[in-house]
């Protein structure tokens, strides 16, 4: 958001904007993420009895309906401060919800091969780089929309790393995954170019005048994307104090780091 305020006005946002704009927004998506992981749990008590015991609602802390309820206040928080900014927000936020409710109610996508990865890509990675931009910017400008494609196809591959530990509920409950389908090895070659190549083709893109020359440090990324890829292969266990393996986490550090110097690299080349 920040980024896409400088890119427009070539300043930095006042205090002012801070607390009106970026601040409300930035909730929006921390109750929208919120609701969806409310309504994940809620529709999988049965994997989670298995493969996440010590979760709210295997533990019977939380029951279901409870967390449905939960799951709906948070949607309801997320688009009545989405009111705050502006339309264009808000149907961004819708999308962002459908995608999110039907990953885990019907038709339930999660249970879908390939569908399951492209339901998580989709609105943590593509949408959710065009909202943030749009709060300020335009999406039609090739800035934003190669970001978030990028951002997207690396979710789309790196989205496999959560499937690890959840590999034996999965074939009970009946979830098709590309892991309990095709196995560890032949699942993550098959989400190495998602994950390798988004960033190498970043100074192509360069070349073509459609990104900042300044960007091409983002191809870097393209190691601990090919660290995932190994980390997938040689091991599948849970680290500590994570849920998920090793992979996973390396795989959103990497994604937070992408956005993060995004967002840097975009308003250094404005300030400079």
């Amino acid at each position: 958001m920040i980024a896409s305020y400088v890119h427009i006005n070539q300043i930095l946002p006042t205090l002012m904007i801070l607390f009106t704009i970026i601040l409300p927004a930035s909730i929006s998506f921390v109750f929208l993420n919120s609701a969806s992981n409310a309504l994940n749990q809620a529709t999988d008590i049965s994997a989670d009895q298995i493969s996440k015991p010590y979760r709210p609602l295997p533990r019977g802390i939380v029951s279901r309906k409870e967390a449905i309820v939960i799951s709906l206040v948070f949607y309801g928080a997320a688009f009545i401060i989405g009111f705050m900014i502006h339309l264009l927000f808000i149907f961004f936020l819708f999308l962002i919800m459908i995608f999110t409710v039907t990953y885990s109610l019907f038709p339930r996508m999660k249970d879908r091969l390939w569908f399951n990865q492209l339901w998580i890509a989709i609105p943590r990675g593509f949408l959710a780089i065009l909202a943030s931009w749009i709060v300020f910017g335009s999406i039609l400008e090739p800035i934003p929309l190669i970001t978030a494609l990028i951002a997207g196809l690396f979710l789309f591959g790196g989205s496999i790393t959560k499937d690890f530990s959840d590999q034996k509920a999965d074939d009970i409950v009946g979830t098709k995954t590309l892991i309990n389908c095709y196995g560890v090895q032949k699942a993550a070659c098959m989400v190495l170019p998602f994950l390798f190549f988004p960033f190498i083709f970043i100074p192509i893109f360069i070349n073509n005048g459609l990104l900042p020359p300044s960007f091409w440090v983002l191809t870097f990324l393209a190691i601990p994307s090919f660290l995932i890829f190994k980390m997938m292969i040689h091991q599948s266990r849970p680290v500590c104090f994570f849920e998920n393996t090793k992979a996973w986490v390396l795989m959103y550090l990497t994604y937070f780091v992408f956005a993060l110097l995004f967002s840097a690299l975009t308003v250094a080349g404005v300030m400079l």
